[in-house]
């Protein structure tokens, strides 16, 4: 093949830019009452940014949001006194609160937008409650546990007027946007199949639950902690990270993983909502296995195929996800020492005419084979994002609601959520049994074991139609104290 390289030209920026939030987040900077309204912050202002979560991982956040000049960090909460204590030597001057609620109302008067940074289990109420005040977003990934939540929080978003953004950084990255490129060019044709894959979950997952009951830390409010999930005693199993593992405060790989790894397929594709999703799940568990009530942990790994109709109505996009170290075949474009992906997994489009790869947050893409890309140059047409996820939020924040775009905003972050949230549904029924079913095993006290079965999914009511068991995983019950809407 000749070495000259081609110029690939882009077909569909406008499209792109509109379905992902990437125009250009410049302001001008003009008086308050011309762009006044709710959740307006004028930008000769100061951002007051409000932290609830504030260890690990909001320990992060919160450093990155103060990179700006025009932020204040103002306030600060977390029920663990031992994850706060770098944030709090940061940020000195910032109160400190242990419950988000009191946190809000104290201070709410002080507070302009606030960054969510909990377990996954309390991001929803946290940040509805947020919002209903006029608060500007920051929620990290998955946007929310369950299905139900993701809508509420994206119908919030607009009814409250204020900016959003959710966690997942490689939304802002050049990685996605030179892969969008490189798809419109139409060098891979029309995508029917997509891979998607991790080396997650890397924190015990598979266990049974805890009948230990361990000395509850000093600086630990667990009650606190355990927020919108069901009362049980404190155990050492669950903190501080591997709380991801177990199904009543994280999402598991997928949660975790997918709204960095997928996030090329759900930006780039003509998709929303699948119609269909079935699994398959390992079956090595640690203790005796749970059936009943199940699944409190994750398993170790898992399969996870979803249908999605094609939003230009040409058919449909087969995507499957696997975790826990399994991978899809290796392509045959791909040549042994080449690396499938990176560490923390990859994507692979399968199209028409050929195929392209990316690692995890959708970066390095590429054509196979790799030769391709050194025949080739594909210009750059969409915008990229020079100060990045954090910044980004920022500054449309500070330019008001409206008037700036963010490459993860709620109306796209929420039924992205919602599609990944799907395949947990699925795993979450896998051991479920269909009541009306007389025995056909001895699963489920004597009713039939299903396994694998293919799940119907109605996206507009939220709805699973031809399994009623798994219907109860769309929205879980709440304790008392803690609500959304």
């Amino acid at each position: 093949m000749s070495n000259k390289k081609t110029n690939l030209k882009k077909n569909s920026r406008r499209k792109f830019m509109k379905n992902t939030g990437m125009a250009a987040a410049g302001f001008m900077i003009v008086p308050r009452h011309v762009l006044g309204g709710p959740g307006f912050i004028a930008p000769s202002d100061k951002l007051n940014i409000a932290g609830i979560g504030i260890g690990g991982k909001g320990q992060s956040d919160i450093a990155s949001f103060a990179e700006s000049p025009n932020v204040n960090i103002v306030s600060l909460c977390d029920v663990d006194d031992r994850q706060a204590i770098a944030s709090r030597e940061a940020f000195p001057k910032a109160s400190y609160f242990s419950d988000f609620r009191e946190m809000l109302e104290k201070e709410g008067d002080n507070i302009d937008a606030v960054s969510v940074s909990t377990p996954d289990h309390n991001h929803a109420v946290a940040a509805y409650q947020a919002m209903a005040m006029g608060k500007h977003v920051y929620v990290q990934k998955p946007l929310t546990h369950d299905i139900w939540e993701a809508r509420m929080l994206t119908e919030a978003a607009k009814k409250y007027k204020v900016v959003t953004q959710m966690g997942n950084q490689g939304g802002s990255g050049d990685g996605v946007r030179k892969m969008k490129e490189i798809y419109d060019t139409g060098i891979i044709g029309d995508v029917h199949t997509v891979k998607c894959w991790t080396n997650r979950a890397i924190w015990p997952q598979a266990l049974q639950t805890p009948t230990k009951k361990d000395r509850i830390p000093k600086g630990l409010n667990w009650d606190l902690w355990l927020g919108t999930a069901a009362a049980r005693d404190y155990n050492n199993a669950y903190l501080p990270f591997d709380w991801r593992g177990w199904s009543d405060f994280g999402t598991g790989a997928l949660g975790d993983m997918a709204c960095h790894i997928m996030d090329p397929v759900y930006r780039i594709l003509p998709i929303l909502y699948p119609d269909t999703v079935e699994c398959s799940v390992s079956d090595s568990f640690s203790g005796n296995f749970e059936y009943k009530d199940y699944p409190k942990s994750f398993p170790n790994s898992s399969k996870i195929h979803l249908s999605y109709p094609r939003t230009d109505g040409k058919g449909k996009i087969k995507v499957s996800w696997m975790d826990g170290g399994l991978l899809p075949e290796r392509p045959e474009e791909l040549g042994d020492a080449e690396a499938l992906g990176n560490w923390d997994g990859g994507v692979l489009f399968i199209g028409t005419k050929g195929k392209l790869m990316a690692d995890c947050y959708g970066a390095n893409p590429r054509l196979l084979p790799l030769s391709l890309n050194e025949q080739f140059e594909v210009e750059e047409t969409i915008k990229r994002v020079p100060e990045g996820h954090y910044l980004q939020w920022v500054n449309a924040c500070m330019a008001g609601y409206g008037n700036a775009e963010t490459s993860s905003s709620f109306d796209y972050a929420g039924p992205f959520t919602e599609s990944i949230l799907i395949g947990n549904l699925a795993l979450k029924s896998y051991f479920e049994v269909d009541p009306t079913v007389e025995n056909q095993g001895f699963w489920g006290g004597g009713k039939q074991y299903y396994g694998r079965k293919r799940l119907q999914w109605d996206a507009a009511n939220m709805k699973i139609t031809n399994f009623e068991p798994a219907n109860k995983y769309v929205k879980r019950t709440y304790r008392d104290g803690y609500s959304v809407g």
